[in-house]
């Protein structure tokens, strides 16, 4: 599959200069950069809504109470 973009000369000069500072190409490195980008954005999302439900309930475990929660 392929996708096409599109984006100014400049900004393809930064694209083609990241790409060689990592030794890579063009399209491995945007693709890189983009899946980097949503799993960051997954994490964020992640973390608010465990943010938002330890505040509902702020109970915390040490780590041997989690062994023994989790009968391990």
């Amino acid at each position: 599959m392929s996708i096409s973009l599109r984006v100014s000369k400049e900004e393809m000069s930064v694209i083609k200069s990241y790409a060689e500072i990592r030794g890579t190409t063009v399209s491995d490195a945007v693709r890189e950069a983009i899946l980097e980008k949503i799993e960051d954005e997954f994490d964020i999302k992640t973390y608010t809504k465990a943010m938002k439900d330890h505040k509902k309930n702020p109970k915390t475990y040490t780590h041997s109470e989690m062994l023994k929660k989790l009968v391990l």
